[in-house]
C-alpha cells in the first residue's frame, strides 16, 4: 500500500495538531504558576492538585479508550473528545474557585486522551507499516512543538491579555483542531478485529503475571512520571525561586528545556534503532539516558548554581528517555501502559506541591528552596529504589537462566 503524499499530510496534520495542543495544556502552567497563585490565592498543594487533575483524568480513560478507537475509529473519537478538551479550556478560563480551575482541567485531561494514541491507530490504517516508526516520530516531535509553544510563546501572550484569555484562545484552537480532524481526515473503515474491554482486562492479567515487565515498569514509570510532573509544573517556579530567575528569563530557559526534549525524544530514538541493527536492544539506550537523567535529577535536588539553565536543558533531553522502555515492552505487550505513567504522574505532582507547602513563602512570596530539595530528594530516592530493582531483577533473571 502506498500513500501519497498530499494524502499522507491531510492524515497526519490534523492529528499532529491535536498532539501538540495536548503537550502544550500538559505543561502551561509551568509558567502560568505564579499568576494562578497570585490571582486566585492557591497554595503549593492545591496548585500541585489542580495542574494534576490533568493526569488523573487522562489516565483514568485510557482502558476503554483502546475500545472506542477500534469500534469507532481515531478521527470520530478524537473529535468528539476534543470538543470535551476545548469545554474544559473556557470553564478553566472563567473558573473564580480551585474547584472551578480541577473541574476544568480535568475535562481537559481527559479531552485530549486520545491525541496519541487515535494518531497511531490512524497511521497503521492508512500508512505502510515500513513508514510507521518515521510517522510515529514525526507525531512525537509534534508534541515536543508544544512544550516549546506553552514557554515563551505564552510568556509574551501575557503581555497582551492575562491567563485567562490565554484558555479562551485555547479553547478556540482546540475548536478548530477537532473541526479540522473530522472534516479534513477522510474515513477509512478500521479492518483490525473489534477488541472488547473483557480483552483488554485479560491483557492486563498476563501482562501482571509478566516478571519482564515487574523488572522493567517500575523504573520507566517512576522515571517518567518525574519527568512529566516537574517539568510540567514545578521546573518554572523552581527557576524562579532556586536559580533567581526573572518571569522572562525562566520562559526563555523553558524554551530550551523544550528545545532539548524535542531534540532528546529524536536523538535518542535514532541511536535506539541504530544500535538495534549492531546488536544492541532498545533497553541499553533507555538504562543508560534513564540513568543519566538520574545523575540530572541529583544535581537539581543539589541546587547546583553554576549554569541552571544547561542542568535544566540536560533534565529535557534525558528525561525523554524514560518513553524507550515502552517501545521494548511493546515488543512483548500490545496493550497500552500510558495509563500507569499518568496515574504516577498525578500523584507525583500533587505529593510535590504538598511537600514544597510545608515551608513557608519567602519575603519575595516564592517557595522555600528547601521545600524543592525534599520534594524532588523523595522523588529521587523513589528512582533510585526502581533503578536498583531493575539491575538486581536482571541480575536474578540471568542468574536462573543460567542455572536452569
Amino acid at each position: 500500500m502506498k500513500i501519497s503524499i498530499p494524502k499522507a499530510v491531510q492524515i497526519f496534520l490534523p492529528f499532529a495538531l491535536g498532539y501538540f495542543l495536548s503537550y502544550l495544556y500538559r505543561v502551561i502552567n509551568a509558567v502560568l504558576a505564579p499568576d494562578l497563585a497570585t490571582d486566585l490565592g492557591v497554595d503549593p498543594s492545591e496548585l500541585g492538585l489542580l495542574t494534576s487533575a490533568y493526569f488523573i483524568s487522562f489516565a483514568s480513560f485510557q482502558l476503554p479508550l483502546g475500545v472506542l478507537l477500534d469500534r469507532f475509529g481515531p478521527r470520530v473519537v478524537e473529535t468528539l473528545l476534543l470538543l470535551v478538551a476545548a469545554g474544559g479550556a473556557f470553564v478553566f478560563a472563567q473558573a473564580d474557585a480551585l474547584a472551578g480551575l480541577v473541574i476544568g482541567r480535568a475535562m481537559i485531561g481527559f479531552g485530549v486522551s486520545a491525541c496519541l494514541m487515535a494518531a497511531f491507530k490512524a497511521f497503521v490504517i492508512w500508512f505502510p507499516e515500513r513508514q510507521l516508526p518515521q510517522i510515529n516520530g514525526f507525531q512525537m516531535a509534534a508534541g515536543g512543538l508544544g512544550a516549546l509553544a506553552a514557554t515563551a510563546p505564552v510568556e509574551f501572550a501575557l503581555r497582551f491579555t492575562d491567563w485567562r484569555g490565554v484558555f479562551v484562545i485555547l479553547g478556540g484552537l482546540t475548536l478548530l483542531v477537532a473541526a479540522a480532524i473530522f472534516f479534513i481526515v477522510p474515513q477509512r473503515r478500521n479492518n483490525t478485529h473489534d477488541l472488547r474491554l473483557t480483552d483488554q482486562l485479560r491483557g492486563i492479567g498476563s501482562i501482571l503475571g509478566s516478571m519482564t515487565f515487574w523488572r522493567i515498569a517500575p523504573w520507566a514509570t517512576v522515571s517518567q512520571a518525574a519527568f512529566l510532573s516537574i517539568h510540567g509544573l514545578w521546573s518554572g517556579p523552581w527557576l524562579r525561586d532556586v536559580a533567581g530567575l526573572d518571569r522572562g528569563a525562566v520562559a526563555g530557559t523553558l524554551l530550551l528545556v523544550a528545545g532539548a526534549m524535542v531534540g532528546g525524544f529524536i536523538t535518542l530514538g535514532s541511536l535506539a534503532k541504530y544500535l538495534s541493527h549492531r546488536g544492541f536492544s532498545t533497553m541499553t539506550v533507555a538504562v543508560a539516558g534513564m540513568t543519566a537523567f538520574s545523575v540530572v535529577l541529583a544535581l537539581i535536588v543539589l541546587q547546583c548554581s553554576i549554569w541552571p539553565a544547561l542542568l535544566w536543558i540536560f533534565f529535557g533531553f534525558f528525561g525523554t528517555a524514560s518513553i524507550l522502555p515502552y517501545a521494548a515492552l511493546s515488543q512483548s505487550f500490545p496493550l497500552h501502559l500510558s495509563g500507569r505513567v499518568f496515574l504516577a504522574a498525578f500523584a507525583a505532582q500533587w505529593g510535590m506541591g504538598a511537600i514544597i507547602g510545608r515551608w513557608p513563602t519567602t519575603a519575595a512570596g516564592g517557595y522555600d528552596p528547601l521545600g524543592y530539595r525534599a520534594a524532588f530528594g523523595i522523588m529521587l530516592i523513589i528512582l533510585a529504589a526502581a533503578m536498583v530493582w531493575f539491575f538486581a531483577a536482571t541480575r536474578l533473571g540471568a542468574e536462573k537462566r543460567r542455572s536452569g
